[in-house]
């Protein structure tokens, strides 16, 4: 009976804890986009006078992101993951009261690039935390990337909302309180690690290493200019939507709904996705994801009103199904030992390099438009294309 009672127990605590660290996962992506979100608001009181001369100033946010995943991955492995995760909850609320009490640009810039630090410890630990032992990871990555997204469109609508009825500074102090509740309720659910991941038992045979080279290599090539992809839309879709909808809906909620709608949408491409990586080979479903980005993108670039609306649905469920292979692959070829250190390298190199994006997102606008980044962006799935199609196929282990 103690038994049965215990065995309750412990599957009881591994649901809170799962579902914990997908409410983390939307965590992490509503607080690299508030920013992006209220830009306008923030622009105007800190006496810009278009919003595209401060977008630049979130780039190192971005960078953090990207490059803070190498040590992150590394004490996920070495440390503990649980340990990790708790400095991340910490750590993301503090960073972002911070950002709520800037004054000027070059504050917000250090502070959010202090957000970036710490929001760049979920994906190499809270990911590999998740999947630990799970039978079916696609499933489990594509729930835990539709919780991801959902914090995207979750961004949009509170950010609006609080942007129009309390101020942009609330948009980052209400996150902020969730993180330390969320942070208090995952110390107390999740149980202590008998050792950090590098010092288990091997989970399975290794690969060639040439096999593995090749396959990181083309994986992080991907997940480069898919990433490119991912923050131009993510970062851009707000002021383009308002420019796109200007005609039909100019009031800021109403255009936090609508994008919070592409989002919640599109969102759900994950889970199909999810379910399709444990039943289909990984490198066919990829290239058929990635080539249906680049004709979606040169239509969008000629849309206009609720034709673009529909268009930024269609374009962002293949952006956002396209995320959650760098996962599976990295779960189905790397042990568990490692796949924080593994994660972390990949998500160095990809984010880091991306974050080139949020600099350029602004002046690029300001420049040649929305229609021109459009374009842009369906070259860029283009080349995600070309390097998708190197990857070696490996059998499921």
């Amino acid at each position: 009976m103690s038994v049965a009672v215990n065995i309750e127990h412990a599957t009881d605590r591994n649901t809170a804890v799962s579902l914990l660290l997908n409410v983390a996962h939307a965590l992490d992506h509503l607080v690299l986009l508030i920013f992006a979100a209220a830009v306008g608001a923030i622009a105007a009181d800190f006496g810009f006078a278009r919003w595209e001369d401060l977008m630049p100033y979130t780039a190192g946010a971005f960078f953090a992101f990207g490059l803070g995943s190498l040590p992150a991955g590394r004490l996920g492995d070495t440390w503990g993951r649980r340990s990790m995760m708790l400095v991340f909850f910490f750590g993301i609320g503090a960073s972002l009261l911070l950002v709520a009490a800037t004054q000027s640009a070059p504050q917000m810039a250090a502070a959010l690039t202090l957000v970036g630090i710490f929001a760049s410890i979920y994906h190499p630990v809270g990911i590999p935390m998740l999947v630990q032992g799970s039978t079916r990871p696609g499933r489990t990555i594509g729930i835990n990337g539709l919780a991801g997204n959902l914090g995207i469109a979750f961004a949009a609508l509170l950010t609006g909302l609080l942007v129009k009825y309390v101020g942009w500074r609330a948009a980052f102090i209400a996150p902020a309180l969730a993180a330390f509740a969320l942070g208090f309720v995952f110390a107390r659910s999740a149980p202590e690690e008998s050792a950090p991941p590098s010092r288990r038992a091997p989970s399975k045979n290794a690969l060639p290493p040439a096999i593995l080279a090749r396959a990181f290599a083309v994986i992080t090539i991907a997940a480069t200019s898919a990433s490119l992809i991912f923050n131009f839309t993510t970062n851009g879709n707000g002021e383009m939507l308002r420019e796109r909808m200007h005609a039909v809906i100019a009031d800021p909620a109403a255009l936090g709904l609508l994008l919070a709608v592409v989002y919640a949408i599109a969102s759900f491409a994950q889970l199909i996705v999810g379910r399709l990586i444990d039943r289909v080979p990984l490198k066919r479903l990829l290239l058929s994801i990635v080539a249906m980005q680049i004709p979606l993108f040169a239509l969008a670039a000629y849309a206009q009103g609720w034709a673009f609306f529909l268009m930024a649905i269609l374009f962002m469920a293949f952006v956002f199904g396209a995320i959650p292979f760098t996962d599976a692959l990295i779960v189905r070829y790397v042990d568990d030992r490692m796949r924080s250190r593994a994660a972390g390298m990949r998500l160095a190199i990809s984010f880091s390099i991306s974050s080139i994006a949020v600099y350029l997102l602004g002046p690029l606008v300001k420049a040649s438009g929305f229609g021109f980044l459009l374009l842009s962006m369906a070259a860029i799935a283009a080349i995600t294309l070309s390097a998708a199609a190197w990857l070696p196929v490996v059998p499921k282990h």
